[in-house]
């Protein structure tokens, strides 16, 4: 069987790349190798950058209005196309039928959102700020963007998070996608022309870090936004800025749940399993840690045991499987030594998904659910991201204890809370480190119209991505006064040393 050769998306056409290196992209559900994208040359990136400067200049004085024309015509293709980019989505990630439609319905709710840009624009105006002096805010795009996508979420982080607010603002994009997972992205941006959007406008290619520091460095690129590791995110985060460039990176997370000992174990348990083993555990927002009150802990860890053995292991694309495969057999690899860390550390394994096999896909990436008990401060297994379906379970007394726990970590992507007591949920939502905080919600991903709100070593910029944020990393203020003269004023020879500022 040929095995499909990808193109990069530069200045509105599909074009041959020259790199004589390409990656393979994998089926993870079978390990089959299903098409092959080449490492673009720093050349071809230069060319993306250059067709998206040159196209600025008659996209941002496009009227806004008319700039979300497309947008709204790409949201009417993104549902015409659901089950056909769900299928590719899943083929090429390995997420099940449903996560991968939630990720593509996750580039449709922000690009709603930015199809009301003519609205979010609007500044702000002042009539005699001084005595016939008038003042008016405008807000203004900056030229050219780059988006650095990770391989995890495919459409949402790219099409959603990145391009509709960058693009619906007036400015222009190159994206790097995900090597691992460039399928739907691609695809998307094809529907993106079909939508009527001028060539240049957005542009996306795939290449190695090497290529993508050009990024970081190039004079025409005004702004970075970055989703991926915090060890690459601080790396960008400094290149970047010490360039000139506006910057946002989201990171890393190790999200924490408290359950206190009122909290209903059959529906807390249930919104664990989701959360904890959803989408593989190969996303920021996931629940790898719980923190229960011991006076329920062995009830809930063994409703926790009970319900997730009751979920199916399958290919992505079968809609009855509720766990997927993880991405690449490198990051099966890379899973199962996490949990054998957890194994060395002392921590007890009391639901084991190592031997995972799924008939008739002995050879795609299975991890099943993996649950640790009595995971303590001091293992590594509960501080840092494994980013698979792997669970871990802390004990503590009482709240005060609990919080303290979960604050101590490094990272403060989200938080959680299971409980039905109003006082302790407030004083939760109020001291956590957290920056997107659940009352028993396992995923408290904001909405779009809500910024992505991480904090500590999750998140590296000033502003964050989605929301009022959003659109402020993406514009610039710009502040106009201005006088206009009587016949007698215009005549005068002395002027105010301020001017009218005072």
């Amino acid at each position: 069987m040929s095995i499909e050769k990808l193109k990069p998306f530069i200045n509105g056409q599909f074009v041959e790349s020259t790199s004589d290196k390409y990656m393979d992209v994998y089926d993870p559900s079978t390990g089959a190798v299903i098409a092959q994208t080449p490492c673009c040359t720093a050349a071809e990136v230069e060319a993306a950058i250059a067709a998206a400067k040159a196209a600025f200049p008659g996209w941002s004085n496009t009227p806004c209005p008319k700039r979300v024309e497309v947008l709204y015509r790409f949201r009417d293709l993104l549902s015409e196309h659901m089950d056909e980019l769900t299928h590719l989505l899943c083929r090429e990630n390995g997420k099940n039928w449903d996560e991968a439609r939630g990720d593509l319905l996750k580039v449709k709710e922000p690009v709603e959102v930015a199809c009301g840009a003519p609205s979010l624009m609007m500044g702000e105006v002042l009539m005699n700020v001084t005595e016939g002096f008038d003042s008016a805010l405008y807000r203004e795009p900056l030229g050219v963007f780059a988006g650095i996508a990770p391989f995890n979420f495919p459409a949402m982080i790219p099409m959603g998070w990145m391009m509709p607010m960058c693009i619906a603002t007036g400015n222009t994009l190159v994206l790097k996608a995900a090597s691992m997972t460039p399928m739907t992205s691609l695809r998307l941006a094809a529907l993106l022309k079909e939508a009527g959007l001028p060539d240049g406008v957005v542009n996306l290619v795939t290449c190695s870090r090497n290529e993508a520091e050009l990024f970081l460095t190039h004079p025409d690129v005004k702004g970075v936004t970055f989703v991926g590791s915090t060890s690459i995110g601080s790396h960008v985060y400094a290149t970047a800025a010490a360039n000139g460039k506006r910057v946002q990176c989201l990171c890393e997370a190790k999200n924490h749940a408290l359950v206190l000992e009122d909290a209903p174990i059959t529906r807390t348990a249930a919104g664990i399993i989701n959360s904890a083993f959803g989408c593989a555990g190969e996303r920021c927002m996931a629940l790898p840690v719980i923190v229960v009150q011991e006076s329920i802990a062995d009830r809930l860890v063994a409703e926790l045991v009970n319900q997730a053995k009751t979920k199916k292991i399958g290919p992505a694309y079968d809609k009855t499987t509720d766990l997927g495969p993880v991405v690449t057999a490198d990051h099966k690899k890379g899973v199962l030594n996490w949990i054998e860390k957890g194994i060395q550390e002392g921590a007890k394994l009391i639901l084991d998904g190592r031997n995972t096999v799924v008939p008739g896909y002995e050879k795609g990436f299975y991890v099943g659910h993996t649950i640790f008990d009595y995971v303590t401060p001091e293992m590594t297994v509960g501080q840092r991201e494994i980013f698979g379906p792997v669970l871990c379970v802390k004990r503590v007394k009482n709240f005060e204890e609990g919080l303290t726990l979960m604050n101590a970590n490094e990272f403060a992507n989200g938080s959680v809370i299971f409980t039905q007591n109003g006082y302790y949920a407030r004083e939760f939502a109020k001291r956590t480190h957290g920056g997107m905080v659940g009352v028993n919600v396992g995923i408290p991903v904001p909405a779009g119209m809500f910024p992505f709100a991480g904090h500590k070593h999750s998140f590296f910029g000033d502003l964050h991505g989605l929301g009022k944020d959003g659109l402020r990393f993406y514009t610039e203020s710009k502040v106009v006064t201005s006088r206009w003269f009587t016949e007698e004023e215009a005549g005068k020879t002395k002027v105010s040393t301020w001017d009218g500022a005072i």
